[in-house]
């Protein structure tokens, strides 16, 4: 920053309470360095009262980076709101989720490997095939990516992420479509037949795995297990979808093709909830207004298409087993 900034900054620091912080001269005299110690989960606050006091400066940078330890060991908050609500940087997170979003060829690639292993599984009855799969499945980027995108109203995102989720179901269904021609379908297998029951229970499935999978990233936690969650409501169901339409099976796929549809409305809603929840949101105010009537309408629709497959599999029965005699 330049010197001439120096004295705001200094009282945006001291007005959000770091655990330490020192300003450092540099080799360029009009200049100045300062380096902050937040508590974790704080820094966003920081963040946006420091932009918001160098907006109308220039040559100006910040830069965050994670500190593993530091010594002595910072006193713990006594805010207990501030407590419950640390969470990942907005930028931190908004970068994570759109590099885990972008569609290119590695993306495609365990997609499709993804629904090899998991079309074998399925029609083998191999449940560890099945859970291999879902671990290797790329599919929980483009989903929180969705959500994320309508949540700050970043429509760039929003399409992006819709473009990557449709490019992986695509090539699932395309791969496990060929693989139904050297495949015989396997109707005694328990792995594959369920894949045509559209049961509430999935409903719940879908919701808590969206859910976890927001919530997670939003508190800088690791994501890899809740991942294979929303794989497991969206990679199986694709799969045997493919294996159903190769096979001719149109009743078969109708069901899969339904439950594929459900499990995404489900993770696309509860993560825009979660992530509504945690209000993660724009920093300007017109942004953050732009954000929520993004969500608003993407919560209705969503929320409007769950409630309309509900009454479907009700009214249809498709929690049913099929019977196949």
């Amino acid at each position: 920053m330049k010197t001439r900034d120096k004295d705001a900054v200094i009282r945006v620091v001291k007005a959000f309470k770091p655990v330490d912080w020192m300003i450092f001269p540099v080799e360029q005299h009009d200049r100045a360095l300062v380096r902050i110690i937040m508590h974790d989960g704080r820094s966003q606050s920081l963040s946006d009262g420091l932009q918001d006091a160098l907006r109308d400066s220039r040559d100006w940078r910040i830069t965050m980076i994670p500190i593993e330890a530091t010594l002595p060991v910072p006193e713990p908050l006594e805010d207990e709101e501030a407590k419950a609500n640390l969470q990942v940087l907005r930028e931190e997170l908004l970068d994570d989720v759109t590099r885990d979003a972008a569609l290119n060829r590695d993306f495609l690639i365990l997609s499709g490997l993804s629904t090899v292993v998991a079309a074998i599984g399925l029609n083998s009855d191999g449940v560890a095939a099945v859970i291999g799969a879902m671990v290797i499945a790329p599919l929980l980027g483009p989903i929180l990516g969705f959500a994320l995108g309508a949540g700050l109203g970043n429509f760039n995102l929003i399409g992006k992420s819709t473009r990557t989720l449709a490019a992986g179901i695509g090539v699932a269904l395309l791969t496990a479509f060929l693989l139904s021609f050297l495949l015989p379908i396997n109707k005694e297998s328990h792995e594959l037949m369920s894949r045509a029951e559209v049961r509430l229970d999935g409903v719940a499935l879908a919701l808590a795995a969206g859910g976890a999978a927001a919530l997670s990233m939003a508190r800088g936690r690791s994501a890899v297990l809740v991942g294979v969650m929303v794989a497991a409501a969206l990679l199986p169901p694709g799969a045997a979808l493919g294996l159903f339409i190769g096979s001719g099976e149109w009743t078969l796929a109708t069901r899969a093709a339904m439950l594929l549809l459900l499990n995404i409305v489900c993770l696309f809603l509860s993560a825009l909830i979660v992530f509504r929840f945690k209000k993660i949101r724009p920093r300007g105010w017109i942004d953050q207004r732009n954000a929520s009537r993004a969500t608003r309408i993407n919560a209705g629709l969503s929320a409007g298409l769950l409630i309309l497959l509900i009454v479907l599999i009700v009214v249809l029965d498709l929690g049913s087993s099929v019977d196949l005699t």
